[in-house]
């Protein structure tokens, strides 16, 4: 064993830990033990061998193991796809080894303990409604804006798992239609999902850098963008108001289906307090519900979310079990 799993391995022997938590991207595992609160004693990064089921199953055995010795702790995957509820199956295009496979199943008996898998925004969304920003409320709607555009559902403490997997999705589907700003026609985008319109291609920080460059004939990344807006450049300005019009209004629509009493916000440009907050506004002006609260809010849990959501779904399936 090397040096960093074992040392690894007594933090979590010394630790006692009650369940273990993995999230698995296309690049990366990060891989936990954690305490009956859902938060990591112990943790550790590891390559992921995304397109080779063996050496993917060697990988998160010697995890396990290391974690627990012999034992037979739950173990929850929180993951970069889509997890289909009843047949277990992953959709997961980044990770090939277990795209179109029933990963918890087949993993289980491989490891020799229990494994469950769930999406990883509904795991970063589960985080935050029961420990996060949404810690007190019944319906928690929680958002990724990220590369792109993300989200899970939580209900009385419980993901919303939809058909097929999918839940949470509202970057998919055509709700983007043509806008004319300044005399200048944005274009409607086909996304990566096939569909033509989908909010996903406005809506990350990839989206927002198109926005900019379709408006102002720029080239800067979305981090240069938001210091000229929040320095106040015009052209900056007209970009962000854009971007935050075709937000709010699907994320308002969404609030008003759900009953959704608070959004957490979690993805690199959450990391942007005032535009946070400026989205915030704009969706409160357009929702039913009148409120002078906050509904839009920064996440709290950080780049620990995803992975604290799966600890918290090992330990409420330990408990139901």
């Amino acid at each position: 064993m090397d040096f960093e799993l074992s040392d690894f391995s007594r933090q979590a022997r010394e630790a006692g830990a009650a369940v273990l938590a993995a999230d698995i991207g296309g690049s990366f595992i990060k891989f936990a033990a954690a305490d009956r609160t859902g938060r990591p004693l112990a943790l550790l990064h590891r390559p992921n061998p995304a397109h080779d089921w063996a050496a993917f199953t060697a990988t998160m055995a010697a995890l396990a193991e290391a974690a627990d010795p012999g034992g037979t702790l739950p173990l929850a995957l929180s993951v970069a796809g889509t997890i289909d509820p009843e047949s277990g199956i992953s959709i997961a295009a980044n990770i090939g080894c277990i795209n179109g496979r029933p990963v918890a199943r087949e993993l289980g008996p491989a490891l020799a303990r229990p494994v469950l898998a769930a999406n990883d925004a509904d795991c970063f969304a589960l985080a935050e409604a029961l420990q996060g920003a949404g810690a007190g409320h019944r319906t928690v709607f929680g958002i990724i804006l990220g590369t792109g555009v993300g989200g899970g559902l939580v209900i009385d403490g419980r993901i919303l798992e939809g058909a097929g997997g999918v839940s949470g999705e509202w970057g998919h589907g055509p709700v983007v239609g043509e806008r004319i700003v300044g005399g200048i026609a944005v274009p409607v985008l086909r996304c990566g999902c096939g569909q033509i319109g989908c909010l996903d291609t406005v809506g990350g920080a990839r989206g927002l850098e198109r926005l900019d460059s379709v408006l102002n004939g720029t080239m800067r990344d979305s981090r240069a963008l938001l210091a000229a807006w929040l320095a106040g450049e015009a052209q900056a300005r007209a970009a962000v108001e854009l971007y935050l019009d075709l937000l709010a209004g699907p994320l308002a629509m969404v609030l008003n289906l759900t009953g959704a009493s608070l959004v957490p916000v979690g993805g690199g440009l959450s990391n942007v307090a005032p535009l946070v907050d400026a989205l915030d506004r704009a969706v409160r002006a357009r929702i039913l519900r009148r409120t002078a609260d906050p509904v839009v809010r920064p996440a709290i849990l950080g780049a620990d979310a995803g992975l604290i959501g799966a600890a918290l779904l090992a330990l409420g399936s330990a408990a139901s079990g």
